[in-house]
């Protein structure tokens, strides 16, 4: 009999099991520090804290038992706050490493590429590991997956230096990857050819943002090749509708891809890219209760069984940990 797959969250290791039901891509914050420090004098720690308690004590009580959330460097990562979240809720936290960019890398990356300054090996890839086997900063808080983005800019060199450090950690780990794309590019079946060429296992790689398109070849495309497809943006409308978002996913659902489908929303208790009283006008449904409350009956009404949601919410999540 094989062992039992464990998965670290911020409040301990549990049995992959013990995940329930998955929202598979949402931010606690999306923080800046530096900026926070400079430019936000009205930054209340304790009432941000609390509302992002009373936020997924809710979501707890709509059915969902975890989260996946893959706020790494570049997104504003601090996993002391997180911490002190998740001692408040009974929902499960699960936490990634790695590094988040479109185009260059930070600074403080940017002149330790091999061959820059030394002939050592990727010291990126050593940090994404050291998340994943010791734990983030110090804090005993585990990664359990790796993140990674490529967008409209392409495969640039930063973007494909952070995409081939990933790889490496999930060869040396096993962790498994989700990768920001853009559909506006297909830039998810980039990302499959150079995971490929690293020789990731593809089944174990979430192509994140999926969700965003409608091109139902595209998106089995990157399905067939083994990959679970984020429909991860609903409440995210001026990117596509959410009758088109449902529709995608019933029509996927159908065609048997159900077993290659995560749901969430990408949002966040807070982010600092945008004014929270425009965003609130602009995005009303771009929240956390938006899948329980309007997508899953959504989908039900247009022929999706439990069975499949079942999938999307639990199953799929277990095999991509498993």
């Amino acid at each position: 009999m094989n062992a039992k797959t464990m998965v670290p969250t911020v409040t301990g290791i549990i049995p992959v099991e013990q995940l329930g039901k998955t929202l598979a891509h949402e931010h606690v914050f999306v923080l800046g520090e530096e900026f926070r420090q400079n430019y936000q004098a009205d930054w209340d720690e304790e009432e941000k804290i609390s509302q992002a308690v009373r936020d997924l004590n809710e979501l707890k009580s709509l059915g969902i038992d975890s989260i996946m959330d893959p706020t790494v460097i570049g997104l504003g990562r601090y996993i002391p706050r997180i911490q002190r979240i998740a001692e408040q809720t009974d929902l499960n936290i699960v936490v990634a490493t790695g590094l988040y960019t479109y185009n260059e890398l930070p600074f403080q990356f940017h002149y330790s590429a091999p061959g820059v300054l030394s002939e050592g090996p990727e010291p990126l890839a050593k940090l994404f590991v050291n998340d994943i086997e010791n734990g983030i900063s110090g804090t005993g808080v585990k990664a359990a997956f790796l993140k990674c983005a490529i967008d409209r800019p392409g495969m640039t060199p930063g973007v494909e230096r952070v995409m081939r450090a990933v790889a490496l950690a999930h060869a040396q780990t096993g962790a498994p990857i989700t990768v920001h794309t853009s559909v506006h590019n297909r830039s998810g079946l980039d990302a499959q050819r150079l995971f490929r060429e690293e020789g990731v296992d593809l089944t174990r790689v979430i192509i994140g943002h999926s969700g965003d398109s409608t091109d139902l070849d595209y998106l089995m495309q990157l399905a067939d090749s083994g990959s679970i497809l984020g429909m991860d943006r609903f409440g995210v409308d001026p990117l596509l509708p959410f009758e088109e978002r449902v529709d995608t996913v019933a029509d996927l659902a159908k065609r048997g891809y159900a077993d290659r489908l995560v749901l969430a929303h990408d949002a966040s208790c807070f982010i600092d890219w945008f004014d929270p009283h425009e965003k609130a006008k602009a995005l009303p449904r771009w929240n956390f209760r938006h899948i329980s409350e309007d997508v899953l009956p959504a989908l039900a009404e247009r022929g999706v069984s439990e069975e499949q949601i079942h999938s999307m919410l639990v199953d799929n999540v277990r095999r991509y940990f498993s």
